[in-house]
């Protein structure tokens, strides 16, 4: 049984399903909360490994959304410095198995750990669509634990 370190957004329903899919896996999951975590530049940046910058934002982040945020006009440098200073802006979710990180909810990265999950079926992006821009969805039926 694999334990894996996950930050999510608060009440995301998409990171609510991905961690019952974890849990369904046999995983024990310490959730973390995402957005009041004290990043630095060098936490973040273990997360991101050979991705290309623009990969490390959440394209469902409101900022990016609309265009005040370009990802692919980040260097890495500038791209750790903003995420600390508007986690929002983080791609999500961040994953910690065995030592290792991953931003994103990436079946095959977390089955080469050890992680199989129980469906092909694995939840992407926010299920509220191209609507949602709140930086809150509210917990469905409480908080995961």
């Amino acid at each position: 049984m694999s334990h894996v370190t996950f930050w999510w957004k608060p009440g995301c329903a998409t990171n609510t399903r991905q961690i019952g899919l974890l849990k369904a896996a046999g995983c024990t999951v310490e959730v973390r909360d995402l957005l009041t975590e004290p990043w630095t530049p060098a936490l973040l940046a273990g997360f991101f490994g050979a991705l290309p910058v623009a990969q490390w934002f959440n394209p469902a982040a409101p900022a990016v959304k609309s265009g005040a945020v370009v990802p692919a006009a980040f260097t890495p440098e500038a791209a750790l410095a903003r995420m600390v200073e508007e986690p929002l802006l983080i791609r999500r979710p961040l994953i910690e198995v065995a030592g290792l990180r991953r931003a994103g909810f990436d079946p095959g990265w977390l089955a080469l750990r050890g992680v199989v999950l129980p469906t092909a079926d694995v939840p992407q992006g926010c299920a509220h669509g191209e609507a949602a821009v709140a930086p809150f969805c509210p917990p469905p039926g409480g908080a995961p634990g």
